[in-house]
């Protein structure tokens, strides 16, 4: 097997691993398909205290189309939003603040 490197020329032979919930590994993977980056990447960035900047792409578009979808639903059958709907807050905000950061670069 080929060694596989990073963007800098290491050689990533370590692993990492780390135990979830089943609701937290849901809310993982679905900041992750909204940030375009590999979960990978994403971790690492979070976890190195870097910024994680979303660049558009069809693959981000047709994760936010989803997921506005997914919320306005959920969002229609609730009488209110509460503590309980913690994961649906944190994914509705990261869906909110994607958004604003497209609309900045298009408008600027």
């Amino acid at each position: 097997m080929e060694k596989s490197y990073d963007g800098k020329g290491r050689w990533r032979n370590r692993n990492v691993g780390f135990r979830v919930s089943e609701e937290e590994a849901l809310l993982l993977d679905r900041i992750v398909e909204l940030t375009g980056l590999t979960k990978q990447e994403y971790i690492l960035r979070r976890l190195s205290d870097r910024e994680v900047v979303v660049q558009g792409n069809p693959r981000v578009f047709k994760s936010l189309k989803k997921y506005m979808i997914l919320i306005y639903e959920e969002l229609k059958r609730l009488e209110c939003v509460s503590p309980d709907n913690e994961e649906l807050l944190i994914v509705l905000e990261m869906v909110a603040t994607i958004m604003k950061g497209m609309m900045n670069e298009y408008d600027g």
